[in-house]
């Protein structure tokens, strides 16, 4: 199956580091979001990511330009679904949101497409469930920032068939990206892995173990981690942390997996992270 023309649903940070990766690859990428500022927002981050590129010699003014004419707005979900090949949603880690935009996307699509979710944890065989084509509905998950990380996670649920697995491991290498095939288990693999470890540095915080930044530390120069957990969790978003979270320790009911009480109270706080400017550091002194 040929893939040349995908949709993405959701304008934000993962939308839209995915438009850029699937223009940079030579796709044509149209960028839905339900709010129309965050189609002009996620144009503007897609535009400083390939100016980016440009600065660090890895495109030239040529190669920017051509990508950016790849990606346009598009305002209405069912006609642009209409034409996709492939619809990657990157809409917020809700199980009711997805499953209503996998609905519309049913019914709009056609019969080849393939309707893929970005979701990080929640599960793929559920989405599926709500249309007529589960055998065409696999997951996509990217990690953020997109387009600097090499790694997708491609979850197959129940009924994914085949040639969908196969044709979604061919376009994320020509994106290229390393698939990682990944069995519909809640949290996948990187998630199970990670989010844990991130609620453990918060229980280490809350209890008084270290700083913030010591804490860190121990990460970056005792694991050779790029990143601390805790600064991991401002990037990511500390509201997306601990929706994980829940999700982990509902589903496998393992108390292991019981959210740190700190981490609840940042984000009832609004402290959600970077896209706040305030996190577990505070990023409006930095």
């Amino acid at each position: 199956m040929s893939i040349e023309s995908l949709l993405i649903i959701g304008a934000g940070q993962m939308g839209a580091g995915i438009a850029q990766v699937a223009a940079c690859a030579g796709l044509d990428v149209a960028l839905n979001d339900v709010a129309p500022e965050r189609v002009d927002s996620g144009l503007q981050r897609i535009d400083a990511g390939l100016a980016k590129l440009v600065e660090k010699g890895r495109m030239d003014a040529a190669g920017r330009q051509a990508a950016r004419a790849r990606v346009r707005a598009a305002p209405d979900l069912e006609a642009a679904a209409g034409e996709a090949d492939l619809v990657i949603e990157a809409a917020p880690e809700t199980l009711e949101v997805k499953r209503a935009i996998f609905t519309r996307l049913d019914a709009a699509a056609p019969p080849h497409a393939i309707l893929a979710t970005n979701t990080s944890s929640l599960p793929i065989s559920q989405i599926a469930a709500t249309t007529r084509r589960p055998g065409s509905v696999i997951g996509m998950h990217f990690f953020n920032p997109a387009p600097v990380m090499p790694l997708v996670e491609v979850v197959v649920g129940l009924a994914t068939a085949n040639e969908t697995l196969r044709a979604t491991q061919a376009l994320i290498e020509r994106m290229g990206k390393r698939a990682v095939r990944i069995e519909d288990y809640p949290g996948f693999c990187g998630n199970r892995i990670m989010i844990p470890m991130i609620n453990e540095a918060v229980f280490a915080l809350m209890e008084g173990v270290a700083t913030a930044a010591d804490i860190d530390a121990v990460a970056k120069l005792g694991f050779a981690h790029p990143m601390g957990p805790l600064a991991l969790a401002d990037l990511i978003g500390l509201d997306t942390v601990l929706s994980i979270m829940e999700i982990l320790h509902d589903r496998y009911g393992d108390s292991k997996y019981r959210p740190c009480p700190l981490l609840r109270k940042y984000v009832e706080t609004g402290w959600l992270g970077r896209k706040s400017g305030r996190g577990f550091f505070d990023y409006a002194t930095r």
